[in-house]
């Protein structure tokens, strides 16, 4: 697979299921992946990338944005409240706000910073021990918390179990998102994204059929 490759089968989705192409970012997942696997796809052009840890982040995409000009970065992966400041500097997204001291601690440095990065809610569909994110059931909640806080929520996300056929955890995520007026949803990977356009998916996260597997 290729970057051209996805953009392909993205828009085919979109325009089987009688989207609009544009309306779906295609976030590049370069967690973990050797800088010359990323370097590639940032010389085509591309400008969206993902990444689940703060301090890999911070360790390549200051030197790659001085080099390439302005890149949207989103953070993926769980947020600890200690790297809550430094996230907030380095990612113009946050898709893993699953609970209320951290939804605290962003509305607290938001006021201090002036500004926020974009928020999703983490939902745990699949109600999985092991796994982060709110569950369905306290996620309208939760949500109304938020707003509360004036965070910028802008929608949800969630990562299905892997066993499971994700069609209907996205359908109870966008039934979700659209109860709550969110317009956003942040589903699918490289596995299941076009069933995710499929069901109103606007950003899917896409690693392994991009860059191939981590080493």
């Amino acid at each position: 697979m290729s970057l051209t490759d996805i953009t392909t089968r993205i828009s085919r989705a979109a325009t089987t299921h009688g989207r609009d192409p544009a309306d779906i970012r295609l976030i590049a997942v370069s967690k973990e992946q050797p800088h010359d696997r990323v370097l590639p796809v940032l010389r085509a052009g591309h400008r969206l990338f993902g990444e689940n840890r703060v301090q890999e982040a911070g360790d390549k995409w200051p030197d790659w944005r001085a080099e390439f000009g302005p890149v949207d970065v989103h953070l993926l992966g769980p947020l600890q409240s200690n790297k809550t400041r430094a996230a907030m500097e380095l990612f113009q997204a946050i898709h893993s706000l699953d609970r209320p001291k951290l939804a605290q601690t962003l509305a607290r440095l938001a006021q201090e910073l002036g500004q926020c990065p974009d928020l999703f809610v983490q939902v745990n569909t699949g109600a999985e021990p092991q796994k982060a994110g709110i569950l369905p059931d306290d996620a309208d909640s939760f949500i109304a918390e938020c707003r509360a806080l004036d965070l910028p929520v802008i929608g949800l996300m969630c990562i299905p179990p892997v066993d499971d056929d994700p069609a209907p955890h996205f359908n109870a995520l966008a039934t979700m998102a659209a109860r709550n007026d969110l317009r956003a949803l942040s589903m699918g990977m490289s596995d299941d994204f076009e069933i995710a356009i499929a069901h109103g998916a606007t950003h899917v996260r896409v690693g392994s059929a991009i860059f191939g597997a981590r080493r």
